[in-house]
């Protein structure tokens, strides 16, 4: 997905076309079962201690999707920045996301 992302960010940039996606954390949902039916041992592995709720995805969407969110463009945005640091990708002078 991160590929893709960048690949179409790149691409269709030249057109005016802003191609961004999101990156869930621990979200409850089908497609993370661990964070739906164990929430309170995943938030333990989350540094702001809980799951992503509805209204996080949701601000992350309506900011990629509102004119403040006209400028990004490329790789998926971490819904849950708490979640996407890596242990030491400041000291190498790395992003959230270790780009």
């Amino acid at each position: 997905m991160i590929h893709l992302t960048r690949r179409m960010a790149t691409r269709l940039i030249k057109d005016s076309i802003n191609v961004t996606a999101i990156a869930p954390g621990a979200f409850k949902s089908d497609m993370n079962k661990a964070a739906r039916d164990h929430a309170d041992a995943v938030a333990q592995r989350v540094p702001a201690r809980r799951v992503g709720t509805d209204e996080d995805m949701a601000g992350v969407a309506i900011y990629l999707a509102s004119r403040a969110g006209d400028y990004v463009s490329g790789p998926p945005s971490p819904s849950m920045a708490a979640s996407s640091m890596r242990r030491g990708t400041r000291d190498r002078g790395l992003g959230a996301n270790g780009q």
